[in-house]
């Protein structure tokens, strides 16, 4: 009888398996509660679980009952109020029958709750970040040596147990042992026929202690032979695996974010929840992506994080300063033929004049060639001004990796996001 026996580390009273089979079964009703629960957070809590609640109906699991046992004969009496298939109304008030397990509080009793249960925060962020990826991530040139793949490099004689090589071990040793026991053999076999030969001679000219030497000399032999051992350390081969570098798959993420005076502070709110949600998604899913943060007015920075979500700047808008630094940035630091270059921008279409024609063509000349996909979102309730429509020639010509989408209200946030960043079908 074989025994299994589970060691996976699960918390004290609680079951890994049986967790993770519940969040799979109610993940429409999880993934509902995780989306409502990230329109109505603020910025600087958006790490945390969430708490969710499951009506009490949609957990009802099937039962069997024992009915009474036995032999019985009964006559049903007939009705004219029902017919078969009819559903039964429950019976109301305190009457008889048992009471039901209603859902809703009475004034005699309490109804039924719904089940609530936490998220952890590594559950909460996988189901908001769920079906979400980078458009046209692509396998880029050797930028360095710090992705490897383990590949099969012939054998060695030297290796781990696990890397053991059964097939050659047993041909190594199959071959040590023809070339160890072949002289054994052949002088084994002399010996037998010199024995063979001195007994067939006649008694009077036969040698006994010839004899008794050959007797010696083949049971020597014999015990040499059984002496080679079926396998020796010496036969043992391993495969032999070394590291191969890989293309790397790095990635740079720009988010460009308007602090003009025409972006109101309701405004910046939104944009910072945008940019805070792509930066948690980033962070989470990618291990080698790396973040540029750019501010805008009149004039664009590269700035840190800190500052990037949580300064405050005023001033005019020209939206061209953000690009043209980003095309300097890609220029020295990141070549589109060893980084994948992807860019966020959120605005509210504000823009000096004449400067949305400068930023179409920034994007057409310059940087939609080298980027991999270019997310703009413009937060603003109101008709769309001119960099809008600029914008939308860009994405006449880049249609797959240009993606233009408008926010009114934090609730579209997530929404837009998911949108932008759904995984798509493989082409």
């Amino acid at each position: 009888m074989s025994y299994f026996i589970d060691r996976r580390p699960n918390a004290k009273h609680k079951s890994a398996v049986n967790r993770q089979r519940f969040l799979d079964r109610y993940r429409t009703h999880i993934k509902r509660s995780v989306e409502e629960a990230v329109n109505r957070r603020s910025i600087t809590d958006m790490e945390r679980g969430e708490k969710v609640s499951i009506p009490a109906r949609d957990i009802s699991e099937p039962v069997f009952q024992h009915g009474q046992g036995g032999k019985r004969s009964i006559v049903s009496p007939g009705n004219k109020e029902f017919t078969e298939g009819d559903r039964l109304r429950r019976p109301g008030g305190g009457g008889g029958g048992g009471g039901g397990n209603g859902e809703g509080a009475s004034n005699q009793g309490e109804g039924m709750d719904e089940f609530a249960f936490s998220l952890t925060r590594e559950e909460f962020l996988d189901f908001v970040f769920d079906g979400l990826e980078l458009p046209h991530l692509e396998r880029k040139q050797l930028k360095d040596l710090e992705e490897v793949r383990p590949v099969r490099a012939g054998i060695s004689r030297d290796g781990v147990p696990s890397r053991i090589n059964i097939v050659r071990s047993m041909r190594e040793a199959h071959a040590r042992r023809i070339a160890m026991r072949a002289p054994i053999r052949r002088a084994l076999r002399e010996a037998q026929e010199a024995l063979e030969a001195e007994e067939r001679k006649d008694p009077v000219l036969r040698n006994p202690s010839r004899i008794a030497e050959l007797k010696a000399e083949v049971e020597r032999l014999e015990k040499r032979l059984e002496a080679v051992p079926f396998i020796d350390t010496y036969d043992l081969r391993y495969n032999n695996l070394s590291n191969q570098p890989l293309p790397s798959n790095k990635a740079v993420m720009f988010c460009i974010m308007d602090v003009s005076g025409s972006m109101t502070q309701s405004h910046k709110d939104i944009a910072k929840r945008f940019f805070l949600l792509l930066y948690l998604f980033l962070e989470r899913n990618y291990e080698k992506v790396e973040l540029v943060f750019v501010r805008h007015h009149t004039a664009a920075k590269e700035v840190d994080e800190e500052e990037f979500f949580y300064s405050r700047e005023t001033g005019g808008t020209i939206v061209s300063s953000a690009l043209t630094l980003v095309d300097e940035i890609i220029t020295d630091r990141y070549p589109p033929g060893q980084w994948n270059l992807y860019v966020a921008q959120a605005s509210d279409g504000d823009n000096w004049d004449d400067d949305s024609t400068t930023c179409r063509q920034l994007l057409i000349d310059s940087l939609m060639p080298r980027l991999q996909y270019y997310t703009y979102v413009e937060i603003t309730p109101h008709a769309h001004q001119a960099l809008w429509e600029e914008y939308e020639t860009v994405a006449d010509r880049f249609p797959s990796r240009f993606a233009m989408r408008q926010i009114v209200e934090g609730g579209d946030i997530y929404p837009v996001f998911r949108e932008l960043f759904r995984r798509r079908a493989e082409a």
